[in-house]
């Protein structure tokens, strides 16, 4: 994995840091680089390392840009520390920065986030930070050295880098600092330093140390990794480019203190379907947001999964959380089995809040949604009753918190498209079908069990009456959803059978009309496509049968006895059974007839005289025995008018 691999080479206790500025409702992408830090820590203490993992609130940092949620009168506070920018009147939050991290780091214990917390301000305001600042201050020569060699980014040389908090107007963001003596420093509160606030005009000196004011955040970093003894700290891919903070900051531990940064732990960005994310622009999904929308384990799964190197784009649309679900629960279910690689062990361990977590049977999000918005249906209870074994307390949890979950996405993400409602009638949309999916719906009618069974023999049922058909399985599962949902998409089929009446079902799917001569036009092949099948599948078959199927079409209005017809067509269905008792339907379409007046018997007596020969010719050439099912059958159908019709046997 990749988080063992990072831990290789380093020896000794170990420190993990990361932190966050709450300049706004945090977003889910933020969570990318607390989990990737809480991947690394939990290695280490897998390895024995004596570790821990801090997460840090830089609340000390100015207000340098509205919230999208921000309320008018906040505009008043720019420029000012976010830990004394007041919360808005409904929040039960000390300050701004109190009340947008709380929500976020209410996601930690849920997540199963081992992380101490700790605020920058109280760094600052205890004196941890006055030996760093101090050095940091007498060393400024070397900070504009690092900034102009490394970043190309000239100082003036009076320049320090440290801001102090007004006397004042009580801004941080607007101070311009000088002149420091070992003890004080002097500074101007100036009224055009930045485009986003305006200081006061004020002047003075003032010690820095104790919380008066902070160092900039590339410095700030220094002072954290110096003073706290950070070990391990990673960065997004932004901020880790040639010339960029992670490298100057890296620069100045060196250059002041003679010390070597963290391991660092580059990452990618999250992005919503392509879009970065910003707190302070609410672009993207929240940080909360997501933790509603995903049970803990799917979404440290999301994040953990993949490499930090790599980007993860996220969707909120029904396919992208249906195959992330789908491929956490193929994980679940391997290490349930027993036959998980170590590789997917680990990520099973990495992913668990606890672990009891992920010791659970997994229901698979689309059924559960489908679930949802069909009528009457007591989920829980329907769910425990199709239950191989009993289920378990983790069983009963992770459904729960799935039904959480799918109620949260239908109603917050869902599009009008991923909406389902079960047809009363036939969908006229249904007219739109091929004739041969409408064949198959007709067939799945005929041959529907009358008992009930289990979710996974109707899946089978479904995909073995494709077979019979025949028809793709694509073509299959769309048919079968246009006919109860009017929709070409849906839940798994053998599942959405499982919850509906057998009653229903037989009802809804013997409506469906076709016409025989269309559908056998669509799946008729020739004879030599029929022996390329068998030569194919010669060593697997086990039993061959066939059936004679003549079809007339009438003009309108033609009595049924009157044989007179304008066109009609002879086929030849071959039922081949496999060793895996699978069996497969070959429609040969040797004969087509037309004009009106045509005589059927003669027809008739055509297609048996051809069957005669071609399967003596298949039974020799392949030493097979075929078993004739029956009498040749004989069907009519109007050329205007499609009516329910009797499938041959199968």
């Amino acid at each position: 994995m990749w988080n063992e691999k990072l831990i290789e080479k380093p020896t000794g206790p170990q420190l993990v840091n990361d932190s966050k500025t709450p300049s706004g409702r945090v977003h889910v992408g933020s969570l990318r680089g607390v989990l990737i830090h809480d991947a690394v820590y939990r290695a280490l203490l897998s390895r024995g390392f004596d570790a821990k993992y801090s997460y840090g609130i830089d609340d000390l940092d100015p207000l340098d840009g509205l919230p999208a949620d921000a309320e008018p009168w906040l505009k008043d506070y720019m420029g000012y520390p976010l830990c004394s920018v007041p919360a808005p009147e409904t929040s039960s939050a000390t300050d701004l920065a109190d009340h947008y991290i709380s929500e976020f780091l209410g996601l930690f214990n849920k997540l199963g986030v081992g992380a101490e917390i700790y605020r920058t301000r109280d760094l600052y305001r205890s004196g941890r930070f006055n030996e760093a600042i101090d050095a940091i201050l007498k060393n400024a020569a070397i900070v504009r050295k690092v900034y102009a060699e490394v970043s190309n980014a000239a100082r003036p040389a009076n320049w320090l880098p440290f801001q102090v908090i007004c006397e004042g107007c009580g801004k941080i963001g607007v101070t311009e600092v000088t002149n420091y003596d070992g003890k004080e420093v002097s500074y101007s509160c100036r009224p055009d330093l930045v485009t986003w606030a305006s200081g006061c005009g004020n002047r003075g000196r003032i010690s820095p140390f104790d919380g008066n004011g902070k160092l900039p955040w590339k410095l700030e970093w220094v002072a954290k990794w110096h003073t706290l003894g950070v070990t391990i700290e990673g960065a997004g891919k932004d901020h880790c480019t040639r010339g960029g903070s992670r490298e100057v900051a890296a620069a100045c531990l060196r250059g002041i203190f003679g010390e070597e940064p963290p391991l660092n732990v580059p990452y990618e960005f999250f992005l919503i379907v392509g879009a970065k994310m910003s707190s302070s622009k609410a672009i993207g999904t929240s940080a909360r947001e997501m933790g509603d929308l995903l049970p803990p384990e799917i979404l440290r799964f999301l994040m953990i999964r993949t490499p930090p190197k790599k980007t993860v784009n996220f969707s909120t649309d029904h396919d992208y959380l249906v195959k992330l679900y789908n491929e956490h629960d193929r994980l679940v279910e391997s290490c349930l089995s027993g036959r998980a690689t170590a590789e997917q062990e680990k990520t099973l361990e990495l992913i668990e809040v606890n672990p009891r977590s992920t010791a659970y049977h997994p229901v698979g999000f689309q059924l559960l949604t489908a679930l949802l918005q069909l009528p009457h249906i007591d989920i829980e209870k329907e769910i425990e009753q199709r239950s191989e074994t009993s289920p378990t307390r983790a069983d009963k949890d992770s459904l729960h918190k799935r039904l959480r979950s799918a109620r949260y996405w239908l109603e917050n993400f869902a599009a009008a498209e991923d909406r389902l409602e079960l047809q009363l009638e036939v969908p006229d949309s249904v007219e739109c079908l091929r004739a041969s999916q409408r064949a198959f719906l007709s067939l799945l009618g005929s041959r529907f069990p009358t008992d009930r069974i289990a979710e996974d023999e109707y899946q089978r049922f479904i995909f073995d009456t494709a077979r019979l058909t025949p028809i793709d399985h694509k073509s299959a599962f769309q048919a079968l959803y246009r006919a109860l949902l009017d929709k070409d998409q849906g839940p798994k089929g053998g599942a959405l059978l499982s919850y509906l009446g057998t009653d229903f079902l037989i009802e809804r799917f013997s409506k469906i009309a076709y016409s025989i001569d269309e559908f056998w036009q669509e799946t008729g092949v020739t004879p030599d496509s029929c022996e390329a099948w068998i030569s194919e599948h010669e060593q697997s078959i086990s039993g061959t049968e066939f059936a004679l199927f003549l079809n007339a079409v009438s003009l309108t209005g033609a009595a049924s006895d009157s044989g007179r017809f304008l066109s009609g067509k002879g086929v030849v269905e071959i039922y081949a059974k496999l060793d895996d008792d699978r069996e497969h339907t070959i429609r040969v379409l040797p004969t087509d007839f037309e004009g009106e007046g045509g005589d059927l018997a003669q027809e008739d007596e055509r297609l048996k005289r051809y069957a005669r020969d071609f399967i003596q010719g298949l039974s020799g050439k392949f030493r097979l025995s075929f078993k004739e099912r029956g009498p040749i059958r004989i069907t009519r159908e109007t050329a205007s008018t499609d009516l329910p019709v009797e499938h041959g046997p199968a």
